[in-house]
């Protein structure tokens, strides 16, 4: 049934898809019959993992980029994900870069982004997780103790939910590099109380000047302050680092070092690429950063060192180039904790998610 959708779809500009499917998600989380219909149709079994002291109902997870403005977590979570990072977020509202700035690359099962992180903005985003203790289920549910129109504080885990949430977080484009800091924290203040865990982006190669935070000396200043910022609050999350996968490996073992100084719990390899080797697609020449098929080899170059340098003393969340259900078997068959997908649902639809969990 994927395909004649897909066809229909693939006729359409790729942003103007990409809303449409994110819409329709968002209606259909949002009206419990069709929530249920979509819970009852992709269905996914329980295949249950505990990391970073949570319990995930299964290791895979839609990566940060699809629900930016975490609108649709209802319909997501009903296609049977056991975590769904929203982002990234940045702290003020922006409209990301000029149009076009999504491609896709059909011969090759492949996307070209420079989006530029466009979204509403952090006080939005929050809005949007606020909207209920239940917020992945069908049927919203609230503590007795709890009045309605309160604001919802509470740790997502103790409010129940099947789903883990993480936030993506990002700077502004605006912002200095060497302030960058400011934005980070401040959108940890605002997410800490309502995600399940919180993910650092400084590898995504749209935003002028971003990838420089992954070298030693920022990143140290960067992870630092965060570090700092957590152990002075009384909301403490998991923090994950998310890294590109055109490090050098002399800037990877920095990166990797300083993540394990600074006290970070987690790291999540790897971000779109610059590389374009191999390509067909016409459109192979569009700056931005690639995901899909064409990634899956360095993804699993850049998973193998990670691993290696860690030595199991941090968790490892894979993505980049799953496209099917043994990608993502082999991921964590090599030491992945977590996998996540997102271009491989583009080309292969939602049943795609019941079809990975069933093999793990």
């Amino acid at each position: 049934m994927y395909k004649v959708f897909r066809t229909l779809l693939f006729r359409l500009d790729p942003e103007t898809a990409h809303s449409l499917t994110l819409n329709l998600l968002r209606l259909a989380g949002g009206f419990p019959p069709s929530c249920w219909l979509l819970q009852a149709l992709f269905a996914a079994p329980e295949k249950p993992v505990q990391v970073f002291g949570f319990r995930f109902k299964n290791p895979l997870g839609l990566a940060a980029g699809y629900d930016k403005d975490a609108i649709a977590v209802r319909g997501l979570a009903a296609l049977g994900f056991g975590h769904i990072e929203v982002g990234t977020v940045t702290l003020r509202p922006q409209p990301g870069n000029p149009k076009p700035r999504l491609f896709r690359l059909v011969e090759d099962e492949a996307v070209i982004n420079r989006m530029g992180f466009p979204g509403r903005g952090a006080e939005k985003v929050a809005m949007s997780l606020r909207r209920g203790l239940s917020r992945q289920r069908c049927i919203e549910t609230r503590p007795s103790n709890l009045r309605k129109g309160e604001e919802i504080a509470l740790h997502p885990a103790e409010a129940r939910h099947d789903t883990i949430i993480g936030v993506n977080l990002g700077k502004n484009k605006d912002t200095p590099l060497e302030s960058a800091a400011e934005d980070y924290l401040a959108l940890m203040r605002i997410f800490a109380p309502l995600a399940d865990y919180l993910a650092i982006n400084v590898s995504s190669p749209n935003t002028v000047g971003l990838r420089r935070l992954q070298g030693r000396e920022m990143l140290e200043g960067l992870l630092s302050a965060i570090a700092e910022e957590r152990q002075q609050s009384q909301v403490k999350r998991p923090i994950l680092v998310k890294l590109a996968p055109d490090l050098t490996d002399e800037e990877l073992d920095d990166a990797l070092d300083v993540i394990l100084r600074t006290g970070m719990d987690g790291v999540i390899a790897t971000n779109t690429t610059l590389g374009r080797e191999g390509l067909r697609s016409p459109y192979r020449q569009e700056t931005g950063g690639l995901s899909g098929r064409p990634l899956r080899v360095r993804s699993e170059a850049v998973l193998m060192q990670v691993l290696k340098r860690l030595e199991g003393r941090l968790p490892v969340v894979s993505v980049g180039g799953i496209m099917n259900p043994e990608d993502a078997k082999r991921r964590l068959e090599m030491g992945a904790a977590l996998v996540q997908v997102y271009t491989g649902l583009i080309y292969a639809g939602p049943g795609l998610v019941r079809e990975i969990v069933r093999v793990l």
